[in-house]
């Protein structure tokens, strides 16, 4: 059963995604928050496997809220943030906060349920339209990529990871396990000095690694 709370401002979305997610035989809502603070607090008190966050709440926002969660030992909740992109600093600021998975909040019902599985199975996700606009926000301030000596191997599993691609995905294009696909995930994520898939896709278009 995977357990969740869901963080939003906004008391119409918090009761939908409720209603949505808690009907799922695999899902119950152990916990729901109206701000930063309370969203830290039912984590600790819950320990949700995932946590929907909203970014823009009173307060503690979702981006404080998230760099807190984050941060604590393993196994700690996986955070999925819902944005509507209002702001791309904000978008920014949720990246370096370490969230596991980004959502456009207009996204439809079975995206959103597909999602939370996909998170909570320790797989990160950005929703294509997400990836898109990252590399907009991304590619106007390019990093020195610098020799992070990846294999050839590991630059193609970077490569289908920020294309979106799930695991088993990359596992199927570059033509090894997905078992090995984990393996070069953990290299490469040493070597880019990142801790997580979604920080190495940022690595990967802010260095230039990856063009649009």
């Amino acid at each position: 059963m995977i357990r969740l709370v869901i963080a939003d401002d906004d008391p119409l979305v918090r009761q939908a995604l409720a209603v949505l997610l808690g009907a799922e035989p695999d899902m119950t809502v152990a916990g729901v928050a109206a701000d930063g603070l309370e969203v830290v607090y039912q984590a600790r008190l819950h320990r949700p496997a995932v946590i929907l966050m909203d970014v823009r709440m009173p307060g503690h926002d979702g981006v404080a809220a998230t760099r807190l969660i984050t941060g604590w030992p393993e196994p700690r909740p996986r955070v999925l943030v819902l944005t509507t992109f209002d702001q791309d600093e904000v978008v920014d600021r949720a990246i370096r906060a370490g969230a596991d998975g980004f959502l456009l909040k207009r996204a439809a019902p079975a995206e959103i349920v597909a999602a939370v599985r996909t998170v909570a199975g320790g797989e990160g996700l950005l929703a294509p339209t997400v990836t898109r606009r990252l590399m907009g926000i991304l590619a106007a301030r390019p990093d020195d990529p610098g020799d992070h000596g990846l294999t050839g191997r590991e630059a193609e599993v970077l490569r289908a990871l920020a294309e979106g691609r799930s695991n088993a995905e990359i596992a199927e294009a570059v033509n090894v396990s997905v078992e090995t696909v984990k393996t070069h995930l953990k290299a490469i994520l040493t070597k880019l000095g990142v801790r997580d898939r979604t920080q190495a896709v940022v690595w990967a278009y802010r260095s230039g690694f990856i063009r649009r």
